[in-house]
Protein backbone atom coordinates (compact mmCIF):
# COMPACT_ATOMS: atom_id res chain seq x y z
CA UNK A 1 0.00 0.00 0.00
CA UNK A 2 1.40 3.44 -1.25
CA UNK A 3 1.93 5.54 2.06
CA UNK A 4 1.78 9.53 1.78
CA UNK A 5 2.51 12.04 4.28
CA UNK A 6 1.43 15.16 3.93
CA UNK A 7 2.85 18.24 6.11
CA UNK A 8 0.35 21.13 6.54
CA UNK A 9 1.22 24.06 8.44
CA UNK A 10 -1.48 26.37 10.01
CA UNK A 11 -0.22 30.87 9.63
CA UNK A 12 -1.96 33.38 10.38
CA UNK A 13 -4.42 35.24 7.77
CA UNK A 14 -2.91 37.89 6.39
CA UNK A 15 -6.49 39.59 5.86
CA UNK A 16 -6.08 40.10 9.49
CA UNK A 17 -3.60 43.06 11.13
CA UNK A 18 -1.45 41.52 13.40
CA UNK A 19 1.22 43.15 15.53
CA UNK A 20 4.20 42.37 17.29
CA UNK A 21 4.87 41.25 20.53
CA UNK A 22 6.63 42.73 23.57
CA UNK A 23 9.27 40.36 22.79
CA UNK A 24 10.40 41.34 19.46
CA UNK A 25 10.62 38.15 18.26
CA UNK A 26 6.93 36.88 17.22
CA UNK A 27 3.23 38.18 16.82
CA UNK A 28 0.69 38.87 19.50
CA UNK A 29 -1.51 35.71 19.36
CA UNK A 30 -4.49 35.81 17.64
CA UNK A 31 -8.03 34.84 17.84
CA UNK A 32 -8.25 30.94 16.81
CA UNK A 33 -10.37 32.19 13.95
CA UNK A 34 -7.82 34.38 12.50
CA UNK A 35 -5.63 31.16 11.60
CA UNK A 36 -5.57 29.08 8.71
CA UNK A 37 -4.28 26.16 6.31
CA UNK A 38 -1.07 27.34 4.41
CA UNK A 39 -2.20 27.99 1.01
CA UNK A 40 0.81 26.35 -0.30
CA UNK A 41 0.23 23.02 1.80
CA UNK A 42 -3.45 23.12 0.10
CA UNK A 43 -1.88 22.09 -3.13
CA UNK A 44 0.51 19.63 -1.93
CA UNK A 45 -2.37 17.80 -0.02
CA UNK A 46 -4.64 18.08 -3.49
CA UNK A 47 -1.44 16.56 -5.31
CA UNK A 48 -2.23 13.83 -2.87
CA UNK A 49 -5.31 13.22 -3.22
CA UNK A 50 -5.17 13.21 -6.96
CA UNK A 51 -2.27 10.57 -6.54
CA UNK A 52 -4.49 8.27 -4.34
CA UNK A 53 -7.74 8.92 -7.35
CA UNK A 54 -4.87 7.00 -10.04
CA UNK A 55 -3.74 4.56 -7.19
CA UNK A 56 -7.00 3.37 -5.20
CA UNK A 57 -5.71 1.92 -1.87
CA UNK A 58 -3.18 4.78 -1.19
CA UNK A 59 -3.21 6.06 1.91
CA UNK A 60 -2.35 9.97 2.61
CA UNK A 61 -1.80 11.18 6.40
CA UNK A 62 -1.47 15.08 7.48
CA UNK A 63 0.52 15.89 9.77
CA UNK A 64 1.06 19.86 11.42
CA UNK A 65 3.85 20.74 14.33
CA UNK A 66 1.66 23.93 16.45
CA UNK A 67 0.44 24.72 19.71
CA UNK A 68 -3.19 23.48 20.51
CA UNK A 69 -5.17 25.86 17.34
CA UNK A 70 -2.79 23.92 15.19
CA UNK A 71 -5.22 20.85 15.84
CA UNK A 72 -8.08 23.03 13.29
CA UNK A 73 -5.78 22.81 10.52
CA UNK A 74 -5.10 19.07 10.68
CA UNK A 75 -9.39 18.87 11.00
CA UNK A 76 -8.85 21.02 7.90
CA UNK A 77 -6.94 18.35 5.81
CA UNK A 78 -9.56 15.54 7.18
CA UNK A 79 -11.99 17.51 5.37
CA UNK A 80 -9.96 17.82 2.14
CA UNK A 81 -9.83 13.73 2.36
CA UNK A 82 -6.68 12.89 4.27
CA UNK A 83 -7.48 9.57 5.77
CA UNK A 84 -5.43 10.25 9.25
CA UNK A 85 -4.47 13.21 10.99
CA UNK A 86 -0.89 13.68 13.18
CA UNK A 87 -0.72 16.55 15.69
CA UNK A 88 2.42 16.86 17.08
CA UNK A 89 1.71 19.34 20.07
CA UNK A 90 4.04 22.22 20.91
CA UNK A 91 3.43 23.32 24.64
CA UNK A 92 3.57 26.90 23.82
CA UNK A 93 3.09 30.11 20.79
CA UNK A 94 6.55 30.63 20.68
CA UNK A 95 8.23 30.39 16.92
CA UNK A 96 10.02 27.42 15.97
CA UNK A 97 12.72 27.70 13.58
CA UNK A 98 13.01 25.26 10.39
CA UNK A 99 15.04 23.03 11.88
CA UNK A 100 12.80 22.23 15.63
CA UNK A 101 9.52 21.99 13.27
CA UNK A 102 11.87 19.42 10.63
CA UNK A 103 12.99 17.38 13.78
CA UNK A 104 9.56 16.87 15.49
CA UNK A 105 7.90 15.77 12.32
CA UNK A 106 11.43 13.42 10.81
CA UNK A 107 11.46 12.08 14.39
CA UNK A 108 7.93 10.90 13.92
CA UNK A 109 8.06 9.77 10.13
CA UNK A 110 10.63 7.76 10.52
CA UNK A 111 9.20 4.96 11.62
CA UNK A 112 6.68 5.08 9.82
CA UNK A 113 7.45 4.09 5.89
CA UNK A 114 6.00 6.52 4.31
CA UNK A 115 6.53 6.20 0.28
CA UNK A 116 6.25 10.03 -0.43
CA UNK A 117 6.14 13.20 1.57
CA UNK A 118 4.58 15.92 0.34
CA UNK A 119 5.06 19.76 1.51
CA UNK A 120 4.80 23.17 0.14
CA UNK A 121 7.17 24.79 -1.25
CA UNK A 122 7.06 27.34 1.66
CA UNK A 123 5.19 29.07 4.60
CA UNK A 124 3.39 32.05 4.06
CA UNK A 125 4.59 33.32 7.28
CA UNK A 126 7.95 33.17 7.20
CA UNK A 127 8.32 32.23 3.72
CA UNK A 128 11.53 30.30 4.48
CA UNK A 129 11.13 27.04 2.40
CA UNK A 130 13.21 25.16 4.62
CA UNK A 131 11.27 22.64 6.36
CA UNK A 132 10.32 20.32 3.82
CA UNK A 133 14.56 20.17 2.43
CA UNK A 134 15.38 19.83 6.42
CA UNK A 135 12.90 16.61 6.88
CA UNK A 136 14.08 15.26 3.72
CA UNK A 137 17.90 15.16 4.82
CA UNK A 138 16.50 14.43 8.43
CA UNK A 139 15.41 10.75 6.93
CA UNK A 140 18.07 10.67 4.45
CA UNK A 141 15.06 10.60 1.37
CA UNK A 142 15.81 11.96 -2.40
CA UNK A 143 13.75 15.22 -2.77
CA UNK A 144 12.86 18.22 -4.92
CA UNK A 145 11.96 21.54 -4.66
CA UNK A 146 9.27 24.18 -6.34
CA UNK A 147 7.46 20.63 -7.93
CA UNK A 148 5.14 22.31 -11.04
CA UNK A 149 4.22 18.75 -12.00
CA UNK A 150 5.09 14.52 -11.07
CA UNK A 151 4.82 11.12 -12.41
CA UNK A 152 4.46 8.33 -9.44
CA UNK A 153 5.81 4.86 -10.58
CA UNK A 154 5.46 2.98 -7.65
CA UNK A 155 6.16 -0.13 -9.02
CA UNK A 156 9.41 0.78 -10.27
CA UNK A 157 9.71 2.81 -6.70
CA UNK A 158 10.13 6.01 -8.59
CA UNK A 159 8.85 9.75 -9.48
CA UNK A 160 9.74 11.62 -12.17
CA UNK A 161 9.02 15.25 -11.43
CA UNK A 162 9.32 19.03 -13.33
CA UNK A 163 10.48 22.03 -11.48
CA UNK A 164 10.42 25.52 -11.42
CA UNK A 165 13.79 27.11 -11.88
CA UNK A 166 14.01 30.90 -12.16
CA UNK A 167 13.43 33.20 -15.46
CA UNK A 168 10.48 30.63 -16.51
CA UNK A 169 12.88 27.72 -16.47
CA UNK A 170 11.71 23.73 -15.62
CA UNK A 171 14.01 21.09 -14.34
CA UNK A 172 13.17 17.42 -15.38
CA UNK A 173 14.05 15.37 -12.44
CA UNK A 174 14.03 11.52 -11.45
CA UNK A 175 13.53 10.53 -7.68
CA UNK A 176 13.54 6.91 -6.10
CA UNK A 177 11.33 6.27 -3.57
CA UNK A 178 10.58 6.96 -0.82
CA UNK A 179 11.56 10.85 -1.23
CA UNK A 180 10.09 14.09 -0.22
CA UNK A 181 8.87 16.85 -2.85
CA UNK A 182 7.77 20.54 -2.09
CA UNK A 183 4.86 21.44 -4.35
CA UNK A 184 5.12 24.69 -6.37
CA UNK A 185 1.31 27.00 -6.22
CA UNK A 186 -0.21 26.31 -9.61
CA UNK A 187 0.51 22.44 -9.88
CA UNK A 188 -3.14 22.01 -9.34
CA UNK A 189 -6.38 23.38 -8.21
CA UNK A 190 -7.11 22.78 -4.45
CA UNK A 191 -10.79 21.35 -4.17
CA UNK A 192 -13.37 22.04 -1.89
CA UNK A 193 -14.09 19.84 1.23
CA UNK A 194 -16.88 17.43 0.19
CA UNK A 195 -19.66 17.42 3.17
CA UNK A 196 -18.63 13.57 4.30
CA UNK A 197 -15.52 14.35 4.59
CA UNK A 198 -16.25 17.62 6.75
CA UNK A 199 -18.55 15.46 8.51
CA UNK A 200 -16.12 13.07 9.19
CA UNK A 201 -13.17 15.33 10.06
CA UNK A 202 -15.71 16.56 13.65
CA UNK A 203 -15.95 13.36 14.57
CA UNK A 204 -12.75 11.58 13.92
CA UNK A 205 -9.56 11.45 16.69
CA UNK A 206 -6.63 12.99 15.84
CA UNK A 207 -2.96 11.08 16.34
CA UNK A 208 -1.99 13.91 19.04
CA UNK A 209 1.83 13.57 20.50
CA UNK A 210 3.39 15.87 23.00
CA UNK A 211 6.89 17.18 21.39
CA UNK A 212 8.68 16.23 25.00
CA UNK A 213 7.78 12.20 23.86
CA UNK A 214 9.87 13.08 20.50
CA UNK A 215 12.87 14.95 22.75
CA UNK A 216 13.06 18.20 20.50
CA UNK A 217 16.35 19.22 19.19
CA UNK A 218 18.16 22.32 21.19
CA UNK A 219 18.19 25.10 19.04
CA UNK A 220 20.64 26.50 16.84
CA UNK A 221 19.12 29.16 15.95
CA UNK A 222 16.53 32.48 17.47
CA UNK A 223 14.56 35.23 16.10
CA UNK A 224 16.48 38.36 17.70
CA UNK A 225 14.33 40.90 16.26
CA UNK A 226 10.86 41.37 14.41
CA UNK A 227 10.46 45.23 12.82
CA UNK A 228 7.35 46.45 11.21
CA UNK A 229 9.13 48.24 7.53
CA UNK A 230 9.13 52.54 8.30
CA UNK A 231 6.53 53.72 5.97
CA UNK A 232 7.87 55.34 2.95
CA UNK A 233 6.56 58.74 1.95
CA UNK A 234 5.09 57.85 -1.01
CA UNK A 235 3.09 54.70 0.58
CA UNK A 236 -0.70 54.32 2.14
CA UNK A 237 -1.56 52.07 4.00
CA UNK A 238 -4.84 50.90 4.23
CA UNK A 239 -6.91 49.51 7.20
CA UNK A 240 -10.07 47.56 8.21
CA UNK A 241 -12.14 44.93 6.69
CA UNK A 242 -11.66 43.70 2.88
CA UNK A 243 -14.41 45.80 1.58
CA UNK A 244 -13.64 48.53 3.68
CA UNK A 245 -9.75 48.36 1.94
CA UNK A 246 -11.69 48.04 -1.51
CA UNK A 247 -13.78 51.24 -1.14
CA UNK A 248 -10.31 53.39 0.14
CA UNK A 249 -8.74 51.79 -2.92
CA UNK A 250 -11.71 53.00 -5.02
CA UNK A 251 -11.39 56.52 -4.06
CA UNK A 252 -7.70 56.85 -3.90
CA UNK A 253 -7.76 55.78 -7.69
CA UNK A 254 -10.94 58.07 -8.56
CA UNK A 255 -8.49 61.20 -6.19
CA UNK A 256 -5.72 60.07 -8.55
CA UNK A 257 -7.82 60.37 -12.09
CA UNK A 258 -6.92 56.06 -12.34
CA UNK A 259 -10.39 55.59 -13.15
Amino acid sequence: MLKILVCVRQVPDPEYPFRIDASRTGIEPLPRERYRMNRYDEFALEEALRIREAFPGARIDAISVGPERAARTVERALAMGADEGIHILLGDDRYRMPRETASLISAYAGGEGYDLILAGVMAEDDMQGQVGPMVAVLLDYPWSTAVMSQKLAPNDRRVDVERELEGGRREAVALTLPALLTVQSGINRPRYPALSHVLRARSQPLVTIDEKAIAPPEAWESVVCLEEPAPAATCTFLSGSAPEKAEQLVRLFREKAFL
